[in-house]
């Protein structure tokens, strides 16, 4: 997000050098270099102004320290300002769900049709069962879309949430109202209520769910929008929040987003505070908003503790721990090992994502990698392994010209991609020779190293 900005600091860091403190004089060029890039990135003009006057504010006398020229220091300024405007200045408890309140706890879906509710619906539902061990049944009420009804139920049984049936023609206060007893009645800890939304703002939408909003009184009134809207999202933003009593926001679809517009506007025309952020199609696309992780990867400084999150939340410990004490004790790492730390790298989710958060220097390796290609080069990777025998696995050394052939044909490759994989093994072997003493802490850093697409390594089939 925010690539333009984060290149055109790197250009004025690099030129502003040798003054001990930061002028209006010494500022100027870079001041208006942050100015350009967020207009290019599509940030409505009140919150580029806001911005601009409060980076000034706070830059304008300030000591340059210890090892940093001008440059790193006013970057220092713009990362503070822009993590205070998308809500760095608000309490943790501000920044997260209310529940504290007598069960259910309801959670009111609201946005323009194609915002992405219904899956964030379903996001939303899996984070709460996973990550926060709450009973959730989800609802919806939009009774003009069948498609919508029956998406919400798929997404739902693959959140491990349980849905509650409605069907078009049905009044949404109504369905509402029978929700609501069943989540009584059943002891639900939340109930999400998916609306209806519209290709543009129109008045029957914004009546029908502000009833509803009255209707439920509900919890948390998220406001869910399009990451891709730019300017338009201040516009809708500021007509649900004049009809709504907003709670909180959703920002969807954010690595679609090259401008990254939305995350400072919306924020910035509601005043209420972002608290998801959307990404991927996948369900496991979903996290709290972090406004000092997102601020670091405006100016292309990554977002490492997302990283180590999403990374660490895929690799089974268990099975890491037992792979390192058999390393201890003088085993080999064989072929099977080395297909279970694979599939585990397949349970990671969106590639693109996982390094969109890694500092600037990676982004262009992101930018070229595509998810569907990893997986489906992952799963031939996976077919190879297991087209050998378990002797073959354990004894990789027994692999030779004809063993390769047989097992090309098995799994429907060339044998070229059979040596590749071996001589990544190899890699990985020696690797773990070398980690030996090291234990789990250096054997978690190699899992998000050696095999990753784009990083040096690379699955067998993709391209360098």
């Amino acid at each position: 997000m925010l690539d333009s900005l984060s290149q055109r600091l790197s250009k004025i860091v690099k030129t502003m050098r040798g003054q001990a403190r930061l002028t209006e004089a010494n500022t100027k060029d870079m001041l208006r270099e942050v100015r350009l890039a967020l207009l290019e990135a599509d940030v409505a003009l009140p919150v580029v102004k806001e911005v601009l006057a409060r980076i000034k504010e706070k830059a304008m006398g300030e000591e340059v320290v210890g090892n940093l020229n001008p440059g790193q220091a006013l970057v220092g300024v713009v990362q503070r300002e822009l993590t205070a405007i998308i809500g760095g200045d608000l309490p943790p408890e501000e920044r997260e769900l209310n529940f504290r309140v007598q069960p259910p706890a309801v959670i009111l879906l609201a946005g323009l049709q194609g915002a992405g509710k219904t899956t964030t619906a379903g996001k939303l539902a899996r984070w709460l069962v996973t990550d926060q061990k709450k009973k959730v049944l989800t609802v919806s009420c939009d009774v003009y879309r069948p498609a919508a009804i029956d998406q919400l139920k798929a997404v739902t049984e693959q959140a491990g949430a349980d849905w509650f049936p409605s069907t078009v023609g049905e009044k949404p206060l109504d369905i509402a109202s029978r929700a609501v007893s069943e989540a009584r009645r059943r002891f639900y800890d939340v109930l999400i209520v998916d609306t209806a939304g519209r290709l543009a703002i129109d008045e029957a939408m914004m009546q029908e769910v502000a009833e509803l909003n009255t209707f439920l009184k509900p919890a948390e009134t998220l406001f869910v929008i399009d990451a891709m809207l730019g300017q338009d999202a201040v516009n809708t933003a500021r007509a649900f929040n004049e009809r709504l009593p907003l709670t909180g926001i959703v920002l969807t679809k954010a690595d679609g987003d090259s401008r990254g517009g939305a995350a400072l506007s919306v924020r910035y025309v509601t005043g209420k505070p972002i608290k998801f952020i959307g990404t991927a199609e996948k369900l496991t696309g979903f996290e709290p908003f972090d406004p000092e992780a997102m601020a670091s990867r405006i100016l292309g400084m990554g977002d490492i503790v997302g990283l180590v999150k999403d990374v660490t939340k895929s690799i089974n410990i268990a099975e890491a721990q037992k792979l390192a004490k058999k390393l201890s004790t003088g085993d080999r790492f064989d072929l099977t090992d080395f297909r279970a730390q694979l599939a585990q790298m397949g349970n990671i989710g969106s590639f693109s994502s996982i390094l969109e958060k890694m500092p600037a220097q990676f982004q262009q390796a992101a930018s070229k990698v595509k998810d569907e290609d990893v997986q489906k080069s992952l799963k031939r990777t996976l077919g190879i392994i297991d087209s050998m025998t378990p002797q073959e696995r354990r004894k990789p050394e027994l692999i030779k010209a004809s063993r390769k052939k047989r097992i090309a044909m098995g799994a429907g490759v060339p044998v070229q991609e059979v040596n590749r994989l071996l001589k990544q093994f190899e890699q990985t072997q020696d690797m773990m020779k070398r980690m030996k003493k090291g234990g789990l802490s250096r054997m978690m850093r190699m899992f998000g190293g050696s095999g990753l697409p784009g990083m040096g390594g690379g699955f067998p089939g993709m391209p360098k």
